[in-house]
């Protein structure tokens, strides 16, 4: 089901616009004044309002349907269109985390109804870890997503691991999305430890966390009543277990092409905000087919370089930034779907290639160089 069209806005075509430093030194000054001077700054709350009333009546409509077929087999195919819209609620919580919907105020509002309570994703965690890796993205002390985990980046990271790790790293590139499997129900893992925990909560106080709790806590009760009421128990399980499995597989097939593989800077490295979001990041090309499953984040160079710019504004300042970076003499990485996974893929087995060649001794601990 597609989003509401979005009013119909004149594409701007790339001009020359100087890439003369400004006077401190910032080559991105010039493109944030073109793209400003564009309106392509300015919010879209009439397209949002009609993305988010579909998408709730989307779900209702699936929930109606779960209701409808009742305890059979059949409903099980329902878990598909759920995880589907699932990710299109993640995005909606995503998008309202950078303030591309509204004010920061109204954008807690939005992020926790889409985060907490539809997804039982706490949208506190999310915003933290997310707004340090755009702050720092690919950079292997800043940025969390870059950090060791159950996958592993660079070839330093991977000359660490020991035991079970040890062959994960050998074959992560072809359990890369086997993996995202656990995706799903890792997120709700990972946001229960979080307002169970008293980090990261001393400056927001006790009402955040509790009214984050709560909706969590709404989510579940929720999720496993609809559930109960709808299926028996056994087929209730396989179902939940589909959703998550789809829903985590979804979202982490979105973003996945859209860093692994690009360059990881050293700690010599001073790059401005122009090179630090552009040379860390990869664009996918496609049509609206592929801007509404991947929710505009195919457009990833763009959404680094101005992440609070409305998702329907990202596709038209793709050609002035792209424009701006070869005048700049800046890398511009864009590439189809199936590449940007080629190469994505193809980072993560390199990175694993020395363990699986026995280059590399059980604890070991030498420094090795990244594979970029």
């Amino acid at each position: 089901m597609p989003e509401a069209p979005a009013p119909a806005v004149p594409v701007p075509l790339p001009v020359s616009v100087p890439v003369t430093p400004a006077p401190h030194g910032d080559e991105f000054a010039p493109l944030l004044r073109q793209i400003r001077s564009q309106g392509l700054l300015e919010r879209r709350r009439g397209w949002y309002a009609a993305s988010i009333a579909v998408n709730a009546l989307a779900l209702a409509v699936v929930i109606a349907a779960m209701v409808w077929l009742g305890d059979t087999w059949w409903t099980l195919l329902l878990a598909i269109p759920l995880a589907l819209f699932s990710t299109r609620t993640a995005f909606i919580g995503h998008d309202a985390g950078h303030s591309q919907i509204a004010g920061r105020r109204a954008g807690r509002v939005i992020g926790l109804i889409h985060g907490n309570l539809l997804l039982g994703m706490s949208s506190a965690w999310w915003n933290d870890k997310h707004n340090r890796h755009h702050a720092n993205p690919n950079h292997l002390d800043k940025d969390p997503d870059v950090g060791v985990g159950v996958l592993v980046w660079t070839a330093h990271q991977a000359e660490k691991r020991e035991g079970f790790g040890r062959w994960l790293t050998r074959n992560q590139a072809r359990l890369f999305f086997p993996l995202l499997l656990l995706e799903g129900m890792a997120l709700k893992v990972s946001s229960v430890q979080m307002v169970l925990s008293s980090k990261g909560w001393e400056r927001q106080g006790l009402r955040p966390r509790l009214v984050e709790g709560l909706l969590l806590a709404a989510h579940v009760t929720g999720y496993v009543l609809l559930l109960g009421a709808v299926l028996s128990p056994g087929k209730a399980v396989v179902f939940a277990l589909i959703h998550h499995a789809l829903f985590g597989l979804h979202l982490g097939s979105v973003f996945a092409p859209n860093h692994k593989g690009m360059e990881i800077p050293g700690p010599e490295d001073r790059w401005g905000h122009l090179k630090r979001q552009v040379l860390t990041s990869r664009n996918v090309r496609g049509g609206l087919v592929t801007d509404w499953l991947m929710g505009g984040l195919n457009y990833q160079i763009e959404h680094h370089l101005f992440p609070s710019m409305a998702r329907p504004h990202l596709r038209l300042a793709r050609p002035l930034v792209r424009h701006y970076c070869r005048e700049a003499d800046v890398r511009y990485t864009e590439t189809g779907l199936l590449d940007s996974y080629r190469q994505a893929l193809g980072h993560m087995h390199a990175v694993g290639a020395p363990l699986r060649e026995g280059r590399v001794p059980a604890g070991t601990g030498d420094t090795g160089s990244a594979f970029n």
